[in-house]
């Protein structure tokens, strides 16, 4: 069995990380979601919320299962047998610093792959912050850009546009 790991925030969860997935899918027999803390990027969803809302999202999904990403990627993708990285690019800006980690990643673990995969071209200017910041002044504007568990929850933490 081939397995990959699809690791990120996921701080909501978008159309864009499904349509990465989904072509991941086609490539391994099972991919691994890996929802990462991050704290830096403070986080709208606390880790447990974002898990689970990856989890109910991605349920009906054969191959596909959800995982706390603990520790550094590569050890993780490791204690799993997996055997490559699934990485998204949208645009040449993601280019410079997927490239550092992935040779990062090659350093710590030369036996796991990085696989570059690029969404839909509708989602070329999607991203998770994106969709927060929108979603900060109209939560109902990002309503294509999110599943609709992940409008939902982002409802919830932005009442007062709902």
């Amino acid at each position: 069995m081939r397995r990959a790991i699809y690791p990120g925030t996921f701080d909501p969860i978008t159309n864009g990380h499904l349509d990465v997935l989904a072509r991941a899918k086609l490539l391994f027999d099972e991919v691994v979601v890996a929802v990462a803390p991050n704290d830096p990027k403070s986080p709208i969803f606390t880790l447990d919320e974002r898990v689970a809302l990856v989890k109910e999202i991605t349920a009906e999904m054969p191959g596909v299962s959800v995982q706390l990403l603990q520790g550094l990627t590569v050890d993780f993708a490791r204690s799993l047998g997996a055997v490559a990285l699934v990485r998204g690019l949208r645009a040449i800006s993601d280019f410079e610093y997927e490239f550092q980690m992935a040779q990062m990643n090659r350093h710590l673990a030369d036996d796991i792959e990085t696989i570059f995969l690029m969404p839909n071209q509708e989602y070329f200017y999607t991203s998770s912050n994106i969709v927060k910041a929108v979603a900060n002044f109209d939560v109902d504007r990002i309503e294509h850009f999110v599943p609709a568990r992940a409008m939902e929850a982002l409802r919830e933490k932005y009442p007062s546009q709902a």
